[in-house]
């Protein structure tokens, strides 16, 4: 099983509601990030929003390995103005048990700001999910202890957004954002947003690079069985889920929309 580079591709991979998983898939080297990245737009987006640049001391060297890998002159900056996607690394120190972010590069952040989160461990990090304490923790805890270098796993997930804006930073209500959205524009205003996401450990340093890769569609232009699958699957989020990212001020017309296609 390998992971696609488009939302139709990511999203038959991704959980449709219920519980929590981490529905990671083995990748092979070449499926580890997406073939011939847009620079131009990778180097707009940090030029536009350098704040999404935080490193700690402790990620000069495992920067530099990963630049490295990609066969990029420097360190972590660098090396995310190289592929399309987003990186982070992450560690742990000496005499603790938790990985903790050291050092981000994003662009294109999904309602997150690396400032926040530089030098929080993984639990911290994921404080805001509902239900990522209750069945996720413990596996992904497990998970990055046990990943040997060579291996690459895969993820991804999905949103609903106002914006197709790569860079995803809401700043008004659910409410004000989703007024416009309607069962017979859903498709044309509702954007869905997904994050093929990947880990996998450096050999010399030990720390794990965590990359995202942001994808975004509208919902009218995804195939009838992915617009089928997110209107089943708003209405099983777990508790809580929906309501951070405003499900309640969009899922009435996402519905009716998917329910209206199926037709």
């Amino acid at each position: 099983m390998t992971l696609g580079f488009s939302v139709d591709a990511l999203l038959p991979k991704a959980r449709g509601g219920g519980q929590l998983r981490m529905g990671l898939v083995k990748l092979a080297e070449h499926e580890w990030l997406q073939p011939a990245p847009d620079l131009a737009a990778r180097a707009a987006g940090f030029a536009d929003w350098p704040q999404g640049v935080q490193l700690s001391p402790e990620v000069a060297e495992p920067g530099r390995e990963l630049a490295a890998m990609l066969g990029v002159a420097g360190a972590l900056p660098e090396a995310a103005l190289a592929v399309h996607e987003d990186l982070c690394l992450l560690t742990r120190r000496e005499g603790e048990e938790a990985y903790r972010l050291i050092g981000a590069a994003v662009a294109w952040p999904s309602d997150w700001h690396p400032a926040q989160k530089i030098g929080l461990p993984l639990r911290a990090l994921h404080a805001p999910i509902a239900g990522y304490e209750e069945h996720l923790a413990t596996g992904v805890d497990r998970f990055m202890e046990t990943l040997r270098p060579g291996a690459i796993y895969g993820r991804c997930n999905w949103f609903i957004a106002a914006t197709d804006n790569r860079r995803w930073l809401p700043d008004r209500p659910p409410a004000e954002a989703f007024a416009h959205v309607t069962p017979h524009n859903a498709g044309e205003t509702l954007f869905v947003r997904s994050e093929r996401q990947t880990l996998r450990r450096l050999p010399a340093t030990g720390a794990i690079v965590f990359t995202i890769g942001i994808y975004v569609e509208p919902l009218g232009r995804l195939s009838p069985a992915n617009i089928a699958m997110l209107g089943k699957a708003v209405q099983t989020l777990v508790s809580g889920e929906g309501d951070r990212r405003g499900a309640p001020a969009y899922a009435p017309s996402l519905i009716a929309y998917a329910q209206g296609a199926a037709d």
